[in-house]
């Protein structure tokens, strides 16, 4: 039964694919495909350059790079070329609490007077005991103040300074992060520096009783700087781990080849090893609280969850859930044994492919320079764009309590560089503020527009970048598969034979397909948008429908990339266009379904442990190496100069984790391309020496198939 079912598949999914006398691999006459796809794809990339260009011309990225003064001028260029640093004379309104780093970050929409300094104050100071009758040049520090006062020959009071916030009325020990000066967190967490200040004006001590607020609210030291002296002084450790963690994912997929049938199995009766003992723990509970007289009748409904484990209906459901999940899992091995070799085969196949062709396992670090580009291009673009405009100053009451001030709103555009403020006698607090970038001009209005066109592009970028890649393994590996003679046949730098048929050949496919998985991807970013904006006024019905529709676009998203995974292999075999290569793989696939499904199930299940394997055992190394339990000889690195040496083993974990999902990538594409080519094969071929198979011997041996024609090759086995 099973063998006819091998050789007379289901109609319903299409005929058996022909033989082919003239079929030994991935054609070379082909031509080019979904051309339409491929000059919108170019047309796209051009109008990505287009945007780029535009934002290079009309944006300024000074405006995020570099701080700029209330006079509009940029700190640490220009005149103010020695004078780095923004100091804030009253950061506290800019932002409340904890938002007061992120507000200044963001730019310069706080109304309070900004000047450049060359370094930040470093220790507490206020007017205080000064008022009211001491000199300016003996209370202020001229460097603090903006620079159109002279201290020295000023006509000006204290107050009136302090009023028209010319000086600082007072200041916190900062530092300079991105150029701002920013509360030193280390400083002002130690009591005995506030015990230097007395004397205060009203203000000033409600300044600092709400600074005061803040470092107690924060109780932190200075994590950031601690932080990267770890990452300083531990790098070159971080790249051995990293290093280790490469060697051994390429270790353990080189080893599948003898160890796959060993490490399938005992990871098959571990599961099984655990359903048995689920339900002996079941049975156990279910005997133990069934001496209790509390049913589930009796407790009702609750949100406890802990009170339905007291009783013994709920281990009875649980038994008969994991027994009825035993007897499948038992029937399964029973029943597909025979699937479950085949994929083993293939697993073991695919490593022997690799050891064959080991330049496939470095062209994910090319996917990663071609990604990088990408996200840089996308990040440069969209900074561009976001400050395209010029800035836009405001006249704004700096303290607004003040009488005579409350007709200044915010409303009178003023020049920065040329604003005084004895224009406005009657609130001397008067001053010009930035507001915002310059929004009226015909780029500046569809900077939106050009912003979603950059997102959407990059997106496609993206997705096409790593079409690319799946495009030209699946060349290499199938190459390796239909040569008779292995590795005799194999042709010479199957990888970039592959890569430059995807090219040359491809775009227009490759481009269709990230297509239809972008526009998916900007779906499922729009509804995450309108339920991010919706929260608070949606009712259960409408979460349910949005968290239904989420989850839809979410499956719809796994299966577009299931499907454009294997029309990308048809394509680097066939070299036809995206729809015809989509529907053949799906059809082939449907043909085979039950095997599909087990060998998706067994290379998950193992490629999972073998991540857990990489990940797990440099993590555990690493702290040990980094927590000191490892001693090096000499002195060459101190575990105890790292203030928080979890950092670099996060950093480890992170980074083992990244460079194993880049191996077991292509792993993964060679046991899908390798998969293809077995079915059809089964297929095309059936023994004779007209006819013979392709695959290996195992795989022969697992279905009782033999050729006629014997190989040949210092490979095979």
């Amino acid at each position: 039964m099973g063998k006819k079912q091998e050789t007379n598949p289901n109609s319903e999914y299409g005929e058996p694919a022909q033989f082919d006398p003239t079929f030994n691999g991935p054609i070379k006459k082909r031509g080019c495909t979904d051309i339409i796809c491929c000059i919108l794809f170019m047309a796209v990339i051009l109008g990505y350059i287009a945007v780029g260009i535009l934002a290079w011309l009309y944006g300024d990225p000074r405006h995020v790079l570099y701080p700029r003064n209330s006079t509009g001028w940029f700190c640490g260029t220009g005149p103010n070329k020695n004078r780095p640093n923004l100091l804030y004379f009253n950061i506290l309104k800019c932002a409340t609490s904890i938002n007061v780093m992120a507000s200044a970050l963001n730019g310069l929409q706080c109304p309070t007077t900004q000047v450049c300094v060359e370094k930040c104050p470093s220790t507490f100071w206020g007017v205080g005991s000064y008022f009211p009758g001491s000199k300016p040049a003996d209370t202020f520090n001229q460097s603090l103040c903006v620079p159109s006062i002279d201290l020295a020959n000023t006509d000006l009071t204290v107050q009136q300074i302090v009023d028209k916030e010319l000086c600082p009325f007072f200041h916190v020990p900062t530092i300079s992060v991105l150029g701002r000066c920013l509360p030193d967190i280390t400083a002002l967490g130690d009591p005995s520096y506030f015990s230097n200040i007395q004397d205060l004006s009203s203000s000033a001590n409600d300044t600092i009783n709400i600074i005061k607020d803040i470092v107690n609210g924060f109780n932190a030291r200075d994590i950031g700087v601690r932080i990267f002296e770890d990452f300083a002084s531990s790098w070159p450790w971080i790249l051995l781990g990293l290093l280790i963690a490469m060697v051994v994912s390429m270790l353990f997929l080189l080893l599948l080849r003898f160890t796959a049938p060993v490490m399938v199995w005992v990871l098959i009766i571990g599961v099984l090893g655990a359903g048995a003992y689920g339900i002996w723990h079941c049975y156990w509970e279910y005997d133990n609280h069934k001496k209790n007289s509390a049913t589930i009748t009796d407790i009702g409904f609750t949100t406890n969850f802990n009170v339905y484990l007291q009783v013994q209906e709920t281990w009875l459901a649980f038994l008969i859930i994991i027994s009825v999940a035993e007897a499948i899992i038992l029937l399964t091995l029973i029943f597909l044994r025979t699937r479950i070799l085949i994929a083993i085969a293939l697993i073991q196949e695919s490593s022997k492919a690799i050891s064959h062709m080991m330049s496939a396992m470095l062209y994910p670090l090319i996917t990663f320079v071609l990604l990088l580009v990408c996200v840089a291009y996308w990040g440069a673009t969209a900074l561009y764009l976001a400050t395209s405009g010029g800035p836009i100053y405001r006249v704004v009451a700096l303290n607004s309590t003040m009488s005579g001030c409350s007709s200044i709103n915010g409303t009178m555009d003023c020049d920065p560089q040329n604003f005084t403020s004895s224009d406005y006698p009657g609130c001397p607090s008067a001053s010009c503020i930035f507001i915002k970038y310059n929004d009226e001009g015909l780029f500046q209005r569809n900077l939106f527009n050009l912003q979603i066109y950059n997102a959407v592009a990059f997106l496609w970028c993206a997705n096409f970048v790593i079409a690319l890649g799946q495009c030209t393994l699946a060349g290499a590996f199938a190459s390796y598969y239909w040569a008779f003679t292995k590795p005799d046949d194999i042709p010479m730098f199957p990888v970039y034979g592959g890569f430059m048929r995807s090219l040359r050949y491809h775009v227009g496919s490759l481009a269709f397909g990230t297509l239809i998985l972008t526009l998916v991807q900007i779906a499922r970013v729009i509804l995450e948008y309108i339920d991010h904006k919706t929260r608070e006024a949606q009712n259960p019905v409408a979460r349910f429908i949005l968290c239904c529709m989420k989850c839809c676009l979410w499956c719809l998203e796994k299966f577009i990339k299931f499907l454009n995974r294997n029309a990308y292999i048809m394509i680097a075999i066939y070299g036809k266009n995206f729809c015809v290569s989509a529907k053949n793989a799906f059809m082939l696939l449907m043909r085979n379904v039950v095997r599909v499904v087990v060998l998706d199930k067994v290379t998950d299940l193992l490629l999972f442990f073998g991540k857990l394997l990489v990940v797990g055992g440099v993590g555990v190394l690493s702290f040990f190496f980094f927590s000191g339990r490892i001693p090096l000889p000499g002195n060459t690195f101190r575990f105890e100069t790292l203030n928080y040496y979890w950092m670099p083993i996060i950093t480890v974990v992170f980074g083992s984790y990244l460079i194993a999902h880049g191996f077991f990538s292509v792993y993964n594409m060679c046991v899908d391309t390798l998969f293809l080519c077995f079915l059809e094969d089964l297929e095309r071929n059936d023994g004779s020496l007209q006819k013979p198979y392709f695959m290996s011997k195992n795989l022969m041996k697992i279905l009782n198939k033999s050729n006629k024609a014997k190989k040949k090759g210092r490979g095979e086995d």
